[in-house]
């Protein structure tokens, strides 16, 4: 990935994750791949049944600081890349989800699979917190570094760290189809630069 294609948010407010997904949704094509990447705390409203990101500006007494899943849910419909893949490692990550998880046929090919396009997400957790130091990074990044084929679906990436992370913390990472949003059966591949 070329470094002009990453944004990079460090410690960012509601008000910078909305204006950069309203970038994303002009700037991003359907011949476009977009992963988004969100590490830092997360709520389960068990009432409300809604899950939220916690931006910097979030404070536990009021919910107006706060991220909807929802809301991210209506910006990845309406950014109509290719293939979309988002990855979060928060807490109650995995409300994102309607269903727990998708399983996609391994003799489907890559071309095949990045023909359809995709709207999924890898999560550090389901509706639980999940620990400060992340077995969920350091395991998604071992798993990318130590990658030796020359294509990689998130969903390989995500059976080939599960069990490390399961393993050495206890999160329970979930993968699966963002619903409702445009999802038709592709996957994000991962290409390794030569």
């Amino acid at each position: 990935m070329e470094s002009e294609n990453i944004r990079f948010l460090k410690n960012p407010k509601r008000g910078d994750i909305i204006r950069e997904l309203d970038k994303l949704k002009e700037q991003v094509s359907s011949t476009d791949n977009l992963l988004i990447f969100y590490a830092g705390h997360g709520h389960w409203d068990e009432d409300a049944r809604i899950g939220y990101w916690l931006p910097s500006d979030a404070t536990r007494e009021s919910s107006v600081d706060w991220f909807r899943n929802s809301t991210l849910v209506d910006y990845l419909q309406a950014i109509h890349s290719k293939h979309t893949l988002l990855i979060t490692d928060a807490c109650f990550a995995g409300s994102i989800f309607k269903a727990r998880s998708v399983s996609m046929a391994q003799e489907v090919i890559y071309e095949r699979i990045y023909e359809l396009p995709s709207r999924k997400a890898m999560t550090s957790g389901y509706l639980k917190e999940v620990p400060d130091e992340s077995s969920f990074i350091k395991y998604l990044v071992q798993r990318l570094n130590e990658n030796q084929e020359t294509y990689l679906s998130a969903e390989e990436l995500y059976s080939n760290m599960k069990n490390a992370v399961i393993s050495n913390s206890s999160a329970l990472p979930q993968y699966g189809e963002i619903q409702n949003v445009g999802n038709e059966g592709g996957d994000f591949i991962f290409l390794k630069r030569k």
